[in-house]
């Protein structure tokens, strides 16, 4: 009798056991989905959170993951990650890349109605990638776009400094490899300036060029004596790293008697931020936080950043929303 006994008691204390496991496993629509928002000063973070209003998803209904672009793949491919959002150029190397790793990536269209709530509360616009963008896609994906831009710090860059910058950047892009860099053209140079200053070295080569520039120009305050810049990006996984390495290099081959080191940085917020704190001489960054910046609302309201100026455009940024064909989830609405 004991021994029956004992028996079945290892019988029940096993059946628990996998009780509480299966309780705590399963699809991400029963136990919240793995979410990669984006580092924790970027402008992806904010606006993860205005598309999950869009959706009416809350705390509990997802757990955030505040990682880079590169991180967030990684964890996408070994499944500790089921959805990463990220604002990247178009096609993006890190969704490429990670594509060849799994062959099973999907993008996530967002809804006519998460759309609309987006276009209303940011300064984000509806897009559609179209199909081929990638191999693996095969339909037209419905998404949202702003603009990066690239601002100075108007106590570190003077007026001759910020007008090679702008000279440079247009007119050395054909040397930029990274695929972004078709972007920077003359004809797209005053795209995201709406609201904000613009530094008088980028007004005078534009005006130099024809263009008309309507923004107010920025004041400078310096005499043009320090010439080790730093130029904030992002992170490693991202387009800004890359992208502003290769711009940096270029300044520095062609521009006498400066030299910029780019940076890893939590990208737009963080860049603004350290701006205004004068930590950092240029900054990537999309245009909406650096009109939050210089009008001192949102992550920025009682800390405005007065001291930056818009140098120019630098490309079109998508957000992008990836999972794996493995993970099950078909939308953002499978998370409610």
């Amino acid at each position: 009798m004991k021994k029956k006994f004992w028996w079945l008691t290892v019988v029940s204390l096993t059946m628990l056991v996998l009780s509480a496991c299966g309780s705590e496993g399963g699809s991400a629509s029963e136990s919240g989905a793995n979410i990669a928002i984006g580092p924790p000063a970027s402008a992806t973070n904010g606006l993860s959170k205005v598309i999950f209003e869009a959706y009416g998803l809350e705390e509990g209904d997802y757990k955030e993951f505040q990682e880079g672009f590169g991180d967030a793949a990684d964890g996408v491919q070994d499944g500790n990650i089921d959805i990463s959002i990220g604002i990247l150029g178009l096609p993006a190397a890190s969704i490429e890349n990670l594509q060849s790793a799994t062959g099973d990536v999907k993008l996530i269209s967002l809804s006519d109605e998460a759309v609309a709530h987006i276009e209303e509360n940011t300064q984000y616009k509806a897009m559609t990638i179209p199909a081929g963008t990638y191999d693996f896609q095969k339909e037209d994906i419905q998404t949202v776009t702003a603009y990066a831009i690239l601002m100075a710090n108007t106590d570190t860059i003077d007026e001759e400094t910020g007008y090679q910058l702008t000279k440079t950047m247009i007119e050395k892009a054909n040397e930029n490899t990274h695929a972004q860099a078709k972007e920077m053209t003359l004809e797209n140079a005053l795209k995201g300036s709406e609201g904000l200053p613009i530094h008088p070295g980028a007004k005078r080569y534009y005006e130099e060029q024809g263009l008309t520039v309507e923004n107010p120009v920025a004041e400078v305050k310096v005499d043009g004596t320090k010439k080790e810049l730093v130029l904030g990006t992002g992170s490693q996984g991202g387009t800004y790293y890359p992208l502003g390495g290769e711009m940096a290099t270029i300044w520095n081959r062609t521009i006498d008697g400066i030299n910029i080191t780019n940076t890893e940085t939590g990208a737009s917020i963080e860049n603004m931020a350290t701006i205004r704190e004068g930590n950092m001489d240029l900054g990537m960054t999309v245009h909406e936080t650096a009109l939050f910046a210089v009008n001192g609302e949102q992550d920025f309201e009682g800390n405005s950043v007065p001291n930056a100026a818009f140098i120019g455009h630098i490309y079109p940024e998508v957000v992008q929303i990836v999972t794996r064909e493995a993970s099950g989830i078909s939308g953002l609405e499978d998370l409610n």
